[in-house]
């Protein structure tokens, strides 16, 4: 099947459908969700079986992780020498969150520790030497970087010069030389040999403390598993393997007790009065929520909300929280609409050009990676912004295709720029701005000489083509055993033919497209999430059959939950 839709090209996904079948029978789930798993790559009942049932399999031991024994070593020499330890972290979710992972962890065992993290715009990102300076000032002996460090080169070998020991604790990508720290635990590391790479910042330190508790044979606070599930989740790493295995222990915790901090994050996104909360909340109404944290005057105030035990304080915290994502929202959304504006008038010109880059000194740092991820979704095609500053640098931050590796291509730019690092599909970088022009044009060649025009279409994998009527809440609850979605592992997408609309399509808010949907004698709600181009073709396709891609989703009001469907697109044309 391929069919195009009014936003994606729809790309069923191939599949052996004798191997779905029997792969459906052996571990008793619905064709299509054995069809998602297939494509998957979870493709024989054992791998299927191993997939949805999560057992703790998935996890490696943390000695394999190269550096973790020795870190863990020198944290312990600090807790028994009582010597001053300083977290280095930074202001990102996934920053904080390992901040608070570490504190929560060492503040029971009696630590002399204490925490620094950089101010967006007064600091800028990583370690720095005048930071090294004020520790050694202030007497630290042990800095630890959490999410951080792994181009920190000057700023650690003034902090060794002045006798001060450094453990790097990062999960972003290597290049060149390592910085000369005591220890580095990043599983990027080439040597590394332990089996999964995509942890978060958090997850790494996440892996050192279980060995220190281990060493003591002491249980891991509980804090630890709620704070791992929201730095995964929040920093939108692959959910695969190990990473998964732990959101979903996560996500078992703060539905079994929920912390001050989730309490108040659950009541500012809504979603309070759900019974469970899953990764749809946590991805959609939480997440944005603690990436706000970053954004307070006081980035210390983030660790404070996440691990005060004083409700107080937390609520004090979630209301600002709340006010700053409500502008953050607002923001995004004027710097979105510019950049879409300047598409339609031609100044940028998709059909010559691959790269969506734009700069402003209006756009403020802090929001311009979440734009830049959504223009790439709205075009399919890599984005750079950058936020243009006073002394003529540009600061920005990048969000790329699964066909194009950013990484790489921002490597074999590294003449040209002060500063870059990140992922194969995000990163961030500095330069004067007056080399954007050479960047620029430097990207393009790379680009067009690795991509084809087909490499741009908006494609929507599609897990299988399926009945109005198979989506019950028999199959939702299968479906569940598939949680946590996210990255890498994200929720089946569903295609239905053949349906036709029951009444008059309502436009809400002017931005929400909601239709009741009719096939085969069964009726379901379908709701369009910020499609509100869709309206009108809506309208007008009358009582005419169509096909939908959609997402099955559950809506919980007074304790009923009724199965209803989220619309991704829609295609009016004939049955392919």
């Amino acid at each position: 099947m391929q069919h195009h839709g009014l936003k994606y090209r729809w790309q069923l996904a191939l599949a052996d459908e004798a191997a779905v079948h029997h792969l459906a029978q052996a571990c008793s789930i619905d064709r299509a969700l054995a069809r998602a798993l297939y494509v998957r790559g979870y493709c024989t009942p054992a791998l299927a079986q191993q997939y949805l049932v999560m057992s703790s399999d998935w996890v490696a031991d943390p000695a394999i992780l190269k550096g973790a024994t020795a870190a863990a070593d020198r944290i312990m020499l600090a807790l028994e020498k009582r010597e001053k330890i300083l977290i280095f972290g930074d202001y990102d979710v996934d920053g904080i969150t390992s901040t608070a992972i570490m504190l929560s962890c060492l503040l029971p065992l009696e630590a002399n520790i204490n925490y620094f993290l950089p101010n967006r715009v007064r600091d800028g990102y990583g370690l720095s030497s005048k930071i090294v300076r004020k520790a050694a000032e202030n007497k630290y002996d042990l800095i630890v970087t959490v999410d951080n460090g792994i181009t920190a080169h000057q700023a650690v070998a003034d902090a060794k010069a002045l006798g001060l020991s450094v453990i790097i604790t990062d999960h972003h990508q290597v290049h060149g030389e390592l910085p000369p720290a005591d220890v580095i635990v990043n599983p990027h590391q080439p040597d590394c040999p332990y089996p999964y790479k995509d942890f978060a910042g958090v997850g790494v330190i996440f892996k050192i403390m279980t060995i220190i508790y281990q060493r003591l044979s002491r249980e891991m606070p509980s804090k630890a598993y709620e704070l791992l599930m929201l730095g995964t989740v929040a920093d939108v790493v692959p959910l695969r393997h190990e990473n998964r295995y732990w959101v979903q222990k996560g996500l078992a915790h703060i539905n079994q007790n929920r912390s001050f901090a989730v309490q108040v994050l659950a009541a500012n996104g809504n979603v309070a009065d759900k019974a469970l909360l899953g990764s749809r909340d946590i991805g959609f109404a939480i997440a944005p929520q603690l990436n706000a944290l970053g954004r307070l005057d006081d980035a210390r105030e983030g660790v404070t909300f996440l691990i005060s035990a004083d409700m107080g304080q937390v609520m004090q915290v979630g209301v600002t929280l709340k006010s700053i994502n409500e502008e953050r929202k607002r923001v995004d959304r004027g710097i979105f609409d510019e950049i879409v504006e300047t598409i339609e008038a031609g100044s940028i010109d998709l059909s010559q050009e691959y790269l969506i880059m734009a700069g402003s000194n209006n756009w403020p740092a802090g929001v311009i990676g979440l734009v830049a991820g959504k223009l790439m979704q709205q075009y399919g095609r890599p984005v750079i912004l950058f936020h243009l500053t006073k002394d003529g640098m540009a600061k920005g931050s990048c969000r790329s295709i699964p066909q194009f590796n950013m990484f790489e291509a921002l490597a074999s730019c590294s003449d040209l720029l002060t500063t870059f690092g990140g992922h194969a599909c995000a990163a961030g970088l500095s330069l004067p701005a007056a080399k954007l022009p050479e960047l620029k044009e430097r990207l393009e060649v790379l680009l067009q000489a690795q991509l084809t025009p087909d490499d741009l279409v908006l494609t929507l994998a599609v897990d299988a083509v399926v009945n109005l009527a198979d989506l019950s809440k028999n199959f939702y609850a299968q479906m569940q055993l598939m949680e946590p979605f996210g990255n890498a592992n994200p929720e089946p997408v569903l295609v239905v033919e053949g349906v036709t609309l029951i009444q008059e399509p309502r436009l809400l808010k002017d931005k929400h497209v909601k239709c009741m949907l009719f096939c085969n004698g069964v009726l379901k709600p379908i709701m369009f999430f910020n499609r509100p181009e869709l309206y009108q073709p809506l309208c007008a396709q009358g009582d005419r059959p169509f096909a939908v891609a959609v997402h099955v989703v559950a809506n919980e009001w007074q304790g009923n939950a009724t199965i209803e469907l989220q619309g991704i697109d829609v295609c009016f044309e004939e049955r392919v």
